[in-house]
């Protein structure tokens, strides 16, 4: 899963009002942000393979740092600690360690069964809807799709940028979820690994225009 995860990142919005929504897509995407960096170390491994999966062309060899469901927790755990540090919000923190785990559970619906359960067991779950484009399109769409009309009913702009910056992010995103659907595999695992990297970008995005959107609501 993709967009979907962006999609929860911008529903916790309406009962996070005073968190970023950098933050909040920060929690959801991090087990995606930390794997990159974990496959140009050679820590964990994934194979192009296409025809894996009608969906994704990627074997997911080995990853339990970052997608096994205990690591899931742990860094959830760790993840919102470091978000109560910095902000003293432990309704924040709460709200940031369940975005965390929404990554693993989400994919688990998603992935065929290769998410590991923890990093020392074999076992391996998953229930495969990347085995299909139609329901995997649908699962991202009404997920991303329900996550936008929160976000935009739970917050209103200040200015062009908090307006037309939001706007602009949700149309990006739904063009690399377009790409990844219809494109071609990736040439190399390098490739898979730096271009995970620019989902920085989308972070920072996220914090600049939550800059120039405020709450409806005190809370929510």
């Amino acid at each position: 899963m993709f967009i979907g995860h962006f999609g929860v990142g911008l529903a916790a919005k309406r009962v996070a009002p005073r968190v970023s929504l950098g933050s909040l897509f920060l929690a959801a995407q991090f087990l995606d942000l930390l794997w990159p960096t974990l496959l140009l170390l050679g820590v964990e491994r994934v194979a192009i393979a296409p025809g894996n999966t009608a969906v994704t062309p990627l074997d997911f060899e080995h990853y339990p740092v970052s997608h096994s469901l205990l690591a899931a927790a742990g860094w959830a755990l760790l993840v919102a600690l470091a978000f109560y540090g910095l902000r003293r919000s432990w309704r924040g923190a709460i709200v940031i360690a369940l975005l965390v785990l929404s990554h693993w559970g989400l994919d688990a619906l998603m992935h065929r069964p290769d998410l590991p359960l923890t990093p020392f067991t074999s076992e391996r779950v998953g229930l495969g809807l990347w085995n299909s484009l139609p329901l995997s399109v649908a699962a991202e769409l009404s997920v991303f799709g329900a996550g936008v009309w929160l976000y935009a009913s739970a917050t209103r702009a200040r200015d062009a940028i908090g307006r037309w910056g939001m706007w602009a992010l949700l149309a990006l995103l739904l063009a690399i979820q377009a790409g990844n659907f219809l494109g071609q595999p990736p040439p190399s695992v390098a490739a898979i690994a730096w271009v995970g990297q620019a989902q920085w970008l989308l972070v920072l995005w996220a914090y600049w225009i939550d800059q120039h959107r405020q709450p409806r609501v005190a809370a929510a």
